[in-house]
Order: structure tokens, then C-alpha cells, then sequence
């Protein structure tokens, strides 16, 4: 679009900044190691493109603007490294769901009786549910911790609800 065509306050607008992944008031930070080592990982890489940014100084405008929205992530991530509380996976107790935990899960009554499903409790910013990485204040890590092997647990990953066996629970480092 021509800048014929554009307000000229457009760069006084304030800059939209993505939030970070919600961690519920008065809940503690707890990540992995692994959880631990990404967080470092995205802060060393938004400081280079925040050091990229500063070199840039053909448009003043669209510099700030940048620069605004990098220093306020910087910020958000800053605060939680600082909050983090890693969980180390062999202090947890082994034939118990916990935070670290790797379950597998067998459908015993749903929509795909028979099922079998694998899921890791990770903290909020490793969550990612194409890697099977539940955050552990996500409703169905709820349901599943302090649950043990062979338990039938009930949980609602969606309508309808399902009971579901707990058939192997595993942390990193178990042999």
C-alpha cells in the first residue's frame, strides 16, 4: 500500500506485543531442564535481533517501533527465567504422574475405545500439542497428576468425556 494512503500517526500507534503463555496468578514457574535450556536459547536469540535492530537505522519509525516490541518481550521473558523452577525428573516419584512425566494412556471408555495416546507435563512455555507437551495447568495434566500405574483416571479432552488407564509413566533419565 502507498503511504499516499496511510495515516500519518501510524507510527505513533502502539505496537501490538504477543503475550507469553498464561501462567494462572500464584501458580509457581515450574519448567524442565529442557524447558530451562529453550527459554535461555530464545533469550540469547531475541537479544541478537535486538542488537540487529539497533545497527538498522535507515527508518527511525519503523526501528522504534521494533525496538519497543523486542524490549518488551525481552522483558516478559526476562521475568519468567527469573521466576523458573526447574523440576529435576529423577527427584519425582517413578510409578506417579508428575510434573516431567511422559504417560501413556489407553482409552478405556470414549470416542476410540482402545486408543493409546502419549503426553509429557511440561511447563507452560514448553507446551506444544504437535510435540505432545502439556502445560501442567492444562486441564487434562490436572486430571492426570498424582494418578498411578494402572490407574483409570477420568479426563475431558474434549466432549465426551473419556477414562483412560494410566499403562506407562516415564521420566527423562529413567533407565
Amino acid at each position: 500500500m502507498s503511504r499516499a494512503f496511510a495515516k500519518e500517526d501510524d507510527s505513533l500507534e502502539a505496537p501490538i506485543i504477543p503475550p507469553r503463555a498464561a501462567l494462572p496468578p500464584n501458580t509457581p514457574n515450574y519448567v524442565t531442564p529442557r524447558g530451562l535450556e529453550l527459554l535461555r536459547q530464545e533469550l540469547a536469540s531475541l537479544e541478537a535481533e535486538r542488537t540487529q535492530a539497533e545497527a538498522h537505522r535507515d527508518n527511525d519509525a519503523d526501528r522504534t517501533r521494533q525496538l519497543t516490541v523486542l524490549n518488551a518481550r525481552l522483558h516478559a521473558l526476562q521475568a519468567r527465567l527469573a521466576s523458573a523452577k526447574v523440576v529435576e525428573a529423577r527427584t519425582q516419584p517413578a510409578g506417579e504422574v508428575r510434573f516431567g512425566a511422559t504417560v501413556t494412556l489407553r482409552t478405556i471408555q470414549g470416542r476410540q475405545p482402545g486408543q493409546e495416546r502419549r503426553l509429557t507435563i511440561v511447563g507452560v512455555d514448553e507446551a506444544s500439542i504437535a510435540e505432545g507437551r502439556v502445560a501442567f495447568v492444562a486441564p487434562i495434566a490436572r486430571a492426570l497428576q498424582g494418578a498411578r500405574l494402572g490407574q483409570q483416571v477420568t479426563v475431558q479432552p474434549g466432549p465426551p468425556t473419556e477414562i483412560v488407564e494410566i499403562t506407562a509413566i516415564h521420566y527423562e533419565g529413567d533407565q
